[in-house]
């Protein structure tokens, strides 16, 4: 999805998105329906609950990094089935206040293959063939997916 912007190898080698500690667990992809069926499926991990969708079950120990599951050290081993979040990571929703009335569509800084892109052509890439449109669509049907906004993050389009 993000070919464009960032090519499959460099985010393969990167693997900074797959890792996670106690602090940022929240960050933790959503696994939706059929998904979560494969990799049960196909694949000895734990997937839990987590308000209406799912996330892979990861036990943290502090401020140690705890790998996805699915990360090898090429990248995803769901490759283009990888949950929504990961498909479309750094990019990100979010509400911007508490009633979430206001959602927009933010970059991660934790990626710097992409955030050290110029602002114009990531707010260019993001309004390319309907990439806001349907981020802002899966938002509406996964409600779960929506994060708090982080102040700082650049902000690339609002609804």
């Amino acid at each position: 999805m993000l070919e464009k912007i960032l090519p499959r190898e460099t985010c393969g080698k990167c693997r900074v998105c797959c890792g996670f500690d106690e602090s940022d667990k929240w960050e933790i992809p959503l696994v939706f329906g059929e998904l979560k069926e494969y990799i049960e499926g196909h694949y000895d991990c734990k997937i839990a609950p987590r308000g209406n969708e799912y996330v892979f079950d990861m036990e943290f120990d502090g401020d140690k990094v705890v790998y996805c599951p699915m990360a090898s050290e090429n990248g995803c081993v769901l490759g283009d089935m990888k949950p929504f979040d990961c498909r479309i990571w750094p990019f990100r929703v979010n509400r911007l206040d508490e009633s979430g009335g206001r959602l927009v569509i933010t970059v991660s800084p934790v990626c710097g293959a992409v955030s050290d892109l110029p602002l114009s052509r990531l707010t260019e890439f993001v309004k390319e063939d309907g990439f806001a449109d349907m981020l802002f669509e899966q938002a509406e049907l996964h409600k779960d997916m929506v994060k708090p906004y982080i102040p700082g993050y650049p902000i690339l389009a609002v609804r």
